[in-house]
């Protein structure tokens, strides 16, 4: 069923009816926006949705639910709206909406190349420099697997320069953010995993590398293959190949910079692989650009040196990397990456606070907060990805968040970064996935152990178009608490 537009909200970004017709959103002035807000009804759960909504609700009293009507700001449900609950990773909202306010859609992040000294017989005389913008996109995911993407096309701009070799050292400006890598709430037993990947100005890979084992020979060693190569890790292999596929278990970890991999491997069987974090991001960057460097012709004879910044002003720019603000905030939401809206918040505070730190990107994120009318004081915010359990906001301050976004001028780009039902995206691809739901639900998601939240957006059959925040602390399952919802969720489109 295709209703015919008839209000501000769905004549926005519903207008094409389908996931790819999600263009563009009315950009309302904020006076318009203050105004709509001032003459919204009270807060009401007793409309006509109000039964349908409680009858989807279920057995599943942890709920904290609320529903706001986007063209006309009212609530049309509310289930302990106020009760401030953990995030998880609906955390990735607030720290996406105020970076993507703060800056627009239109900044790019920007990592330099440069060097100092002299080029004669193609022997730089000198050091060549990279200055970090906080990018956490410097990966093989945009160019097409290949980690090395952007460090082979450094490597071509310096032989453009006559440059085969470096006798000098390589410097590594990550000043702009703090030196706290890892932030203090996360679980310390999960550090080398790849959702508590340490965050750094200068960043690679997602500062993770995939460990990947292959059998070997029955009884011997399976071989064991790190991507990307970089050589800054040893392996301690003490895994063996086996001829049968039971009891097949393969462990691989990280102690310091070893990776460990020990268990078992079926001769048959094809790789298993697992991301595991880096211990210095840093020194990880310098390590893959000269292993790079290395297999493009430049040879690097010197040092890798981490700085705060560049000595001397005697530098010349041989490259530059710029990359999408717009594409982080997307991977950010769709991917629930953790690394990215870390990143996202210390390049928040160092741009809005001079201090890329998760304290001033907090500090940054609470006065956008508090300049659409969600107070201080009236919510917790420890960390920019959900890991932290400290997180802890209410369900109608996520719609009001959400419902800001909707009528923000980068609103299309804000909510098209959300995962909607029936995307090609792992969890998503079958849920919410058949009509009328399908491309009507742009969500995000969060899970802790006893957490699981869904905050968003819903288009009804009616035209109707709606924000929504559904947080499920003290969940018995994350099966019953991700069915309630869903009962929520398709109870809004049905009969909105």
């Amino acid at each position: 069923m295709t209703a015919k537009p008839s209000s501000r909200a769905e004549r926005g970004i519903w207008a094409g009816g389908s996931p790819e017709g999600i263009l563009a959103i009315a950009a309302l002035p904020l006076l318009l926006l203050a105004a709509a807000a001032a003459a919204a009804p009270a807060p009401d759960a007793d409309g006509p949705l109000a039964p349908r909504l409680t009858a989807a609700l279920g057995s599943a009293p942890a709920l904290g639910v609320h529903v706001v009507e986007l063209d006309s700001g009212e609530t049309v449900y509310a289930w302990a709206a106020d009760e401030p609950r953990i995030l998880a990773s609906n955390t990735k909202l607030l720290t996406t909406a105020a970076v993507l306010d703060a800056l627009g859609p239109g900044y790019l992040f920007e990592t330099r190349l440069l060097l100092r000294g002299t080029v004669a017989d193609g022997v730089l005389r000198g050091d060549l420099g990279v200055v970090g913008g906080g990018d956490p996109q410097i990966s093989g995911r945009t160019f097409e697997g290949d980690p090395y993407g952007v460090f082979r096309r450094w490597a071509a701009a310096l032989r453009e320069r006559g440059v085969a070799r470096v006798e000098g050292d390589l410097l590594l400006d990550h000043g702009l953010f703090d030196g706290l890598a890892v932030h203090p709430d996360w679980p310390r037993d999960q550090l080398t995993r790849w959702y508590e990947a340490p965050v750094d100005g200068l960043s690679f890979s997602d500062n993770c590398v995939l460990v990947r084992v292959w059998p070997g020979t029955l009884g011997g060693p399976p071989r064991v293959e790190l991507v990307p190569p970089a050589p800054l890790l040893a392996i301690a292999n003490t895994a063996r190949t086996t001829p049968s596929a039971r009891g097949q278990f393969v462990h691989i970890d990280r102690q310091g910079g070893v990776i460990e991999v020990g268990g078992r491997i079926w001769y048959g069987s094809g790789p298993v692989e697992t991301w595991v974090t880096v211990p210095d991001p840093v020194a990880w960057f310098g390590a893959g650009l000269r292993d790079a460097l290395s297999r493009e012709g430049v040879e690097l004879r010197g040092q890798l040196v981490p700085v705060e910044r560049l000595p001397g002003p005697l530098w010349e720019r041989v490259a530059v990397h710029r990359s999408d603000l717009v594409e982080a905030i997307r991977v950010t939401n769709k991917r629930s990456q953790n690394f990215y809206a870390e990143s996202l918040l210390k390049l928040l505070a160092a741009e809005r606070c001079g201090e890329g730190s998760w304290q001033a990107g907090i500090k940054a994120v609470a006065e956008w907060l508090a300049s659409i009318g969600v107070p201080r004081g009236g919510f917790v915010m420890s960390d920019g990805s959900g890991m932290s359990r400290e997180n802890r906001f209410t369900p109608r301050q996520l719609t009001t968040v959400l419902r800001h976004m909707f009528f923000h001028p980068a609103g299309t780009e804000f909510v098209q970064s959300l995962a909607y039902g029936g995307e090609d995206n792992g969890s998503w691809k079958k849920r919410l996935a058949d009509p009328p739901y399908a491309g009507n639900v742009y969500a995000k998601t969060g899970t802790l152990d006893g957490v699981s939240t869904l905050s968003g957006y819903a288009k009804a059959v009616s035209g109707k178009v709606y924000a929504f925040s559904i947080l499920c602390n003290q969940a018995r399952s994350a099966a019953d608490a991700r069915q309630a919802q869903d009962r929520i969720v398709m109870a809004l489109v049905d009969n909105g």
